[in-house]
């Protein structure tokens, strides 16, 4: 972190646009957000129909593509902007983790060729709490501290948000993220993943579950064993994936069977989401009973975009009185804007990056601050 003087740090109050490169994992995406809070650009280049073929992403093919297709991204983004780069970016943020090493090198070293070559300040953005600060893009209301649900394909948190670069974790899980059961699953079942940006093989599943009857199968809720079990606010996800598999084995089901399918898919989905929101509850009222009255719930990550998942969270939310934020959909999973905006709110904090920074494949969200 490179040291600013009080006129530096109070440059924010002139900040027009951020231009955010994300590239962590499999989708090549950028986009251009201004400090009053407008998305102007939002592209992405997306991957599905590489990794699919192989039932999950392939860390090599993902870092070929994006390395094909990030100049082109960056092109539209600033086109459909129609903003001057050098004239009217003020900053470019990446992500520098956490996510797959390969992948990241993409995005970090054209963000810093790019900031050093237009003498603009690189701020380097934390992946899981670019999807925390998402819901400050769209709610000007939503004030620090507040809750923060986690979820997608590589991590399931639960977190005390205080501010920009200070985040406490209440839970994670031991194990498997739900966003990796949810995909594990959808192979276990040969579902053929939805196309497109809001599609992959979460929400093929989430659509199955959706048609299929969840009181078919009983799948044992995890973590609910005995009493330390129940009290523990982390989270395991492995062995409910496992107890899919096992059951199919077991009762030789046939799993082209498109009603076996959704009720199998349906099932999981219920005892999924119980876990998750069972955990939930959990850190809820240990918030809620302390000093620190947390009453503000945010749910963000690819995970958030599952509509069973936002309806349990909005009963749970009126259950416990608290304002519920999730991001639309579009912006739940991977893109740009969420990075351009979390590179604002740290450039506002004085958070700036020096161009010889490298990218951080694994990052814990609470060595932050």
């Amino acid at each position: 972190m490179i040291a600013h003087s009080l006129v530096d740090r109070l440059q924010f109050f002139l900040i027009g646009h951020a231009l955010g490169i994300e590239t962590s994992c499999d989708d090549t995406a950028v986009g251009i957000v201004t400090s009053s809070r407008v998305i102007l650009s939002d592209c992405i280049h997306l991957q599905s129909h590489l990794h699919e073929p192989k039932g999950g992403i392939v860390p090599t093919l993902a870092m070929v593509s994006h390395r094909k297709s990030l100049p082109t991204v960056i092109r539209d983004a600033v086109e459909k902007a129609r903003v001057d780069v050098l004239r009217d970016v003020d900053i470019i943020a990446v992500t520098r983790g956490p996510g797959l090493g390969p992948c990241l090198g993409v995005g970090v070293d054209a963000a810093k060729s790019l900031a050093c070559v237009l003498r603009k300040p690189i701020i380097g953005v934390h992946h899981m709490e670019a999807h925390a600060l998402t819901p400050r893009l769209l709610n000007p209301l939503l004030s620090f501290p507040y809750l923060t649900l986690l979820i997608s394909g590589g991590h399931t948190l639960i977190l005390l948000t205080r501010r920009v670069n200070t985040h406490t974790i209440l839970s994670t899980t031991i194990d498997d993220s739900i966003g990796e059961a949810f995909d594990k699953v959808t192979r276990l079942l040969n579902l053929p993943w939805l196309p497109g940006r809001s599609g992959g093989p979460g929400a093929t599943l989430e659509r199955y579950a959706s048609l299929g009857d969840a009181s078919k199968y009983n799948f044992p809720i995890p973590m609910t064993k005995d009493k330390s079990q129940l009290q523990n606010s982390n989270m395991s996800f492995s062995g409910l994936k496992t107890a899919v598999k096992y059951l199919i084995e077991e009762e030789k089901l046939d799993v082209e069977d498109e009603e076996v399918r959704r009720d199998l898919a349906a099932a999981f989905q219920y005892a999924a989401v119980e876990h998750l929101i069972g955990k939930l509850r959990l850190c809820i009222k240990e918030c809620c009973k302390g000093e620190l009255d947390v009453r503000k719930l945010v749910c963000s990550g690819g995970v958030a975009r599952n509509g069973f998942i936002r309806e349990r969270l909005n009963k749970l939310a009126m259950e416990y009185d608290l304002e519920l934020f999730f991001p639309p959909p579009e912006l739940c999973t991977d893109n740009g804007v969420m990075i351009a905006w979390a590179g604002i709110e740290r450039y506002q904090c004085g958070l700036i990056d020096d161009y010889f920074f490298e990218q951080i494949p694994k990052w814990p969200i609470d060595s932050l601050g």
